[in-house]
């Protein structure tokens, strides 16, 4: 079966294309090369298609599952329909506890969004970090994309990558969950990385189901004063060069890269950094500009959000008001989703100029028409519990600057 990116190579327009491009505002040959070219990827389930990448809007990714600490399938199927209602692109089903395979069937039921997941991520689960193989995650990863997954992340940190790691002293080590099981599994087994060796087992099954392959960021920092390492270069140099060979496979792919905690003015230069080293969308988890922020983490992450989707990343991670502390609830996931909303839409205006919701918002305040910019609003039912329920605004009450001023 022919991939998008056989098919964008070979100048084949396909529906999924033409879609994107008309949901986009672009012109589908421009999109149909840059598919070919590797800057646009398009996430695909049953009809939905989403296009992330070189020149179209940043797109927010919303994590949920159950932990091992938690499981609940009544918040996770909420928080799937908050993702939809209030606007996310991807879900990401980071399940770890319960019946792994019956929650995914059910956020499945309940959403039409692309859904990724992080196959080790149920390895683990279901056989335990000692016992599991390298046969096992990759049969996980299988039986995902037979279900119907849209992406799938793997943590492709080498042995020789982890031999860097130790020489270098971080405050927090290693933070990526998924990265630092894969890693484990290495260190337990004396082995090579399974994604590493079985990569074009991996590749093969991304072709069948053509599916996105998104290389994750294990090299991550997990504090503002642990800095850019030889490690997290060693990454960059190996996803991208893995990066290459999926797409001259015909497979999709995304690098996960300049994520985690980044002291604010050092965002634009990581990110340009990594989008000068390849064409490949990249995907930002966060990144958390501070770490003070406990309880506020979501206002912290769309900082660094907006910064990062200024200076050229393509596909945000939100983060919600639990992180670090706990399993967010539905409330924390709409919160979290709505932050990096803006914190995207502030990346677009500043790489594309997209304000045109923004000066539809400033006419409407011209007119002093508070109905209409409730409507406007990412969360209408909040902005109008905030209105105090009153036809006047009751900030200034009779000393609005506008009418003062219009009188005279």
């Amino acid at each position: 079966m022919d991939t998008l990116v056989d098919k964008a190579k070979n100048g084949t327009i396909t529906a999924p294309m033409k879609a994107v491009a008309q949901a986009e505002g672009r012109d589908a040959e421009v999109l149909c090369r840059q598919i070919a070219e590797g800057s646009v990827v398009i996430m695909q389930r049953k009809k939905r298609s989403l296009g992330i990448g070189k020149g179209l809007s940043t797109k927010i990714n919303v994590n949920l599952g159950t932990s091992t600490g938690k499981v609940s399938i009544e918040d996770e199927i909420q928080k799937a329909r908050i993702a939809e209602e209030f606007g996310a692109d991807t879900i990401s089903d980071l399940s770890m506890g319960g019946d792994i395979t019956a929650i995914r069937k059910e956020i499945f039921s309940c959403t039409t969004l692309p859904i990724t997941t992080v196959p080790v991520y149920q390895a683990v689960v279901e056989h335990g970090l000692k016992e599991m193989t390298a046969d096992d995650i990759l049969r996980t990863l299988k039986m995902q994309a037979d279900e119907g997954v849209s992406s799938v992340v793997v943590h492709c940190a080498s042995r020789k990558m982890l031999s860097a790691f130790k020489k270098k002293k971080r405050v927090l080590g290693m933070v990526s969950k998924g990265g630092s099981i894969t890693s484990a599994f290495m260190l337990l087994n004396q082995c090579e990385n399974p994604y590493v060796e079985h990569f074009d087992d991996i590749l093969s099954i991304c072709r069948k189901h053509d599916i996105v392959l998104s290389l994750g960021n294990t090299a991550r920092s997990g504090c503002i004063h642990d800095l850019r390492d030889p490690f997290q270069l060693a990454e960059i140099r190996q996803n991208v060069a893995l990066a290459h060979h999926a797409r001259e496979s015909g497979v999709q792919v995304i690098i996960e890269g300049a994520g985690g905690h980044i002291r604010s003015d050092r965002i634009p230069g990581y990110i340009r950094y990594y989008k000068k080293q390849s064409p490949f969308p990249l995907f930002v988890a966060g990144p958390l500009p501070t770490d003070i922020g406990i309880g506020y983490d979501h206002i912290a992450g769309a900082c660094g959000g907006s910064a990062a989707s200024a200076a050229g990343a393509d596909y945000l991670c939100y983060i919600t008001p639990a992180e670090h502390l706990g399993l967010p609830t539905p409330d924390a996931v709409k919160e979290g989703l709505i932050a990096f909303r803006i914190a995207a839409h502030i990346g677009d205006t500043v790489k594309y100029g997209r304000d045109a919701p923004d000066r539809k918002v400033a006419m409407l305040r011209a007119d002093l028409d508070r109905e209409g910019q409730i409507r406007c609003a990412m969360d209408p039912a909040r902005a109008r519990e905030l209105s105090d329920g009153e036809e006047e605004c009751t900030m200034c009450g009779k000393f609005c600057a506008i009418k003062i001023m219009r009188e005279l």
